[in-house]
């Protein structure tokens, strides 16, 4: 039975070419993006589950009370991992982490700029890293590093890297003693090396005077591992309140910031990261559930195109149906048949969808950075296909199998079945579910990008063009008097400074500021924070609003402070210039004010701002090229200089409008997404819609030659043929408009800085899909009404 099914289905299939292309080109193509969408969703949600301890395994966060606003944040105290291991027996391992930079890692004449972490010994466990080569506990000496196998392969070859020396940042020799897989790129944890936590105390001497007991200063990542059968609700009662037990000396702030220690699970570190008011309110999952929504939207549409036009030529099959009941056929056996030809369909499409899966796969990778590929070995893959393809088989047969099984066979032998206007009526339904689908995502698309272009056109506040920065070192540092010569000499430089952060970002936040007329609770107020020294409002390229830029002419600048005018306005300040502010108890004089400058997300509110003088609390350099000197030539003049003064790194150099440009990569990522499947659910929208005017074209043939011969014109049958469909479409946008609204409504409230949908997008819409239907049905149309009336009533 199946065979003869399968049979009959093939020469249905050769009969009608041009409807078996449609239907099966439809069908692969939603399928394929369909499938590209779910590969891109399981590399998202299986984000960490390579980790043997995933179930276990937690990050500690920390809510606090800043200005009256509850935040939730990462950073916490360089103490928490020896606090928590010591005295809280719920955990089986702890790990404390910094963020991670840039280092140069130097083999003889050799160096490489790698990024890594300091990480505490427990962390190879718990993250149950793949050791390769070397010591199974590889972190316990202080002077020794930890390589992927990646990073050990670029700097030593085909060697075995064990036991051999390198030299970390031109400062200290380590050993290495493991070797370890890399990462895969979902991993939260990413690294070319690791080094020992405790490391850090011997390189670096401000860690052990000011931060080795320093509970009010949060700048470390901490991981810990819950032993089993332990309740993360019962441990996040017990360490609640350990920073705030530590605080204590200082009653008044921490009344007003109320620390407030937990636990997070890895489960979440990818998709629910997002909390507000110290409630966890999701994060990349909505994105996950949108695209989800977006593949079954596509899969849908391409559905419907089978639907349409599998019941559109339901005459052409009208009798095989009579002939079949009449000799025997129950209704199970025809919706049998029926389904059997969409799943012979949809295994085709299956097909053709995997080449282009397979074609297009590469490119996807680039747009999203990711290495994904289709696990063609996974048993799971092959079921999820079979699943998959039978789903979409009765999804796209079911309607038709049902509707053409349900034909009288008396009425059908005696004159056929004569579809009318209430047969119709579902294909209508169908066209204006499918459009509305499509036109949903045209406007969700537009608006997306009007978002970003909005954030792009955004005043930015300073001059990042020509502006390059560059990882500062000790060497850098103690010679940066004889490099800012050296390189002014160049002429091809016209102003260098330092500072703690790159100029696209602010690298730190901190409250304990008093102000004329401030309250005890607004010390709780937390000022973004940039320390520099002399020439940085130069360099960056900021106009100042009010004073100058810290001096070399005035030594009372080594306590001074510039405000932008967002901290003018929080402090109320009325004549800024000259009033005396104090933080965590030191004087500092404000000296000059500048405009609001966008260094962070450039959809957010931009936060009050202090660019404090300091002089040792520096990570960066910053050059401004001089602009009558091509960028390429200035490298290559300055280069040398960095090389000489700086002989333990390579020069590693970034442009602020380079690095200015990546803060849109999330939102064009979406918006360069959201095009790609409008513009496909609309090329498959496109194809139902040829399909049913060819189909409509063919059926009034007849009509058309008798209105023809009565003087109709090209123009008046174009008109009829078009008609009904632009209604559909006109319907499809009715639909679909208060629907994107609310979608996108709903997406932008995100933002602080947005914009306002305007009517014009969805008018652009409405003109856009008018326009695309009528070149669809045109041809078809046109082509009916240019045919000879004497074919067309010829009678057989």
């Amino acid at each position: 039975m199946i065979r003869n099914y399968l049979k009959i289905a093939f020469r249905n299939l050769l009969k009608n070419k041009s409807y078996s292309a449609i239907n099966i080109g439809g069908l692969a193509v939603g399928m394929a993006v369909a499938m590209l969408i779910g590969i891109w969703i399981t590399d998202e949600v299986s984000a960490n589950k390579h980790h043997k301890n995933y179930e276990t395994l937690y990050q500690v966060k920390m809510h606090q009370t800043f200005d009256g606003r509850r935040g939730t944040q990462d950073a916490l105290p360089f103490p928490m991992g020896d606090e928590l291991k010591a005295k809280y027996p719920d955990f089986k391992a702890v790990a404390m982490c910094d963020w991670g930079s840039n280092r140069s890692l130097v083999v003889g004449n050799q160096k490489f700029l790698k990024d890594g972490h300091f990480i505490g010994q427990d962390a190879i466990d718990m993250f149950s890293l793949n050791i390769l080569n070397g010591d199974k506990q590889p972190l316990k000496e202080p002077y020794s590093i930890v390589l992927t196998d990646e990073t050990a392969h670029a700097i030593f070859g085909n060697q075995d890297p064990i036991g051999k020396m390198l030299k970390l940042d031109n400062t200290v020799d380590l050993k290495v003693t493991a070797v370890v897989t890399k990462q895969p790129k979902n991993a939260t944890l990413q690294f070319d090396y690791l080094l020992p936590w405790h490391l850090q105390e011997k390189m670096y001497d401000w860690i052990a005077k000011f931060h080795k007991t320093n509970w009010g200063n949060n700048s470390w990542a901490t991981y810990v591992q819950l032993k089993d059968g332990i309740s993360p609700e019962q441990t996040n009662a017990k360490i609640k309140n350990v920073v705030l037990s530590h605080l204590s000396d200082n009653a008044n702030t921490v009344k007003l910031i109320k620390p407030e220690v937990f636990i997070h699970p890895m489960a979440k570190w990818r998709l629910y990261s997002d909390f507000e008011e110290g409630k966890n309110t999701g994060g990349f999952i909505k994105y996950v559930r949108l695209f989800g929504i977006f593949g079954l939207f596509i899969l849908v549409i391409a559905c419907i195109n089978f639907m349409n036009l599998s019941t559109a030529r339901s005459e052409k099959r009208a009798k095989e149906v009579g002939v079949r009941k009449a000799v025997g056929s129950g209704r199970e056996q025809l919706i049998g048949q029926f389904l059997s030809e969409s799943i012979l369909i949809a295994t085709m499409a299956l097909v053709l969808a995997l080449v282009i899966v397979l074609i297009s796969l590469p490119y996807f990778n680039t747009l999203t950075e990711k290495t994904m590929a289709i696990q063609f070995d996974s048993p799971i893959f092959w079921v999820v296909t079979l699943v998959f393809t039978l789903f979409t088989g009765l999804l796209a047969g079911s309607y038709p199998a049902l509707y053409l099984s349900s034909f009288n066979p008396v009425k059908i032998l005696k004159g056929g079945v004569h579809v009318g206007k209430s047969a119709s009526l579902p294909r209508k339904v169908l066209v204006v579910v499918q459009f509305t689908f499509s036109i949903v995502l045209m406007i969700g698309t537009i608006i997306i990008y009007q978002q970003i272009q909005h954030g792009k056109n955004r005043p930015i506040g300073f001059n990042n063009s020509g502006l390059i920065s560059v990882n500062s070192s000790k060497d850098l540092i103690e010679h940066f008097d004889a490099l800012r010569n050296e390189l002014l000499a160049t002429g091809a430089v016209t102003s260098i400074c330092k500072s703690n952060s790159p100029p696209t970002q602010i690298w730190s936040n901190n409250n304990g500021w008093e102000w004329k007329g401030s309250t005890p609770e607004e010390k709780s107020v937390v000022f973004s924070t940039i320390a520099t020294n002399f020439d940085y409002i130069n360099t960056i390229g900021i106009k100042l609003k009010e004073g100058r830029d810290f001096s070399r002419d005035f030594t009372t600048d080594s306590s001074g402070v510039i405000l932008n005018e967002a901290a003018v306005k929080r402090m109320s300040l009325k004549h800024p210039v000259g009033e005396i502010l104090k933080w965590n108890g030191k004087a500092r004089k404000v000296v000059g004010v500048i405009p609001d400058i966008m260094m962070e997300s450039p959809y957010r509110a931009i936060s009050p701002l202090t660019i404090v003088f300091e002089k040792d609390w520096v990570s960066f350099v910053c050059v401004r090229i001089n602009p009558s000197v091509a960028s390429s030539v200035a490298i290559k003049k300055i280069a040398p200089i960095f090389d000489k003064y700086n002989p333990g790194f390579p020069f590693d150099y970034k442009f602020s409008d380079t690095e200015y440009a990546k803060k849109f990569s999330y939102e064009e990522l979406i918006g360069n997404l959201s095009a790609i499947i409008s513009l496909l659910a609309v090329f498959i929208s496109c194809l139902g819609l040829f399909g049913l005017a060819s189909f409509m074209a063919e059926q009034r043939t007849k009509e058309i030659g008798i209105r023809k011969v009565l003087g109709a014109s090209v123009a008046n049958v174009w008109r009829l043929l078009s008609k009904d469909f632009v209604q559909l479409v006109i319907i499809s946008c009715l639909v679909a408009s208060p629907i994107a609204w609310y979608a996108m409504s709903q997406w932008l409230k995100d933002y602080t800085y947005k914009i306002d949908i305007q009517f014009g997008v969805f008018l652009m819409v409405l003109i856009m899909a008018l326009a695309i239907t009528l070149l669809t049905v045109s041809y078809q149309a046109i082509k009916a009404a240019l045919l000879n009336p004497v074919k067309s009533l010829k009678s057989e």
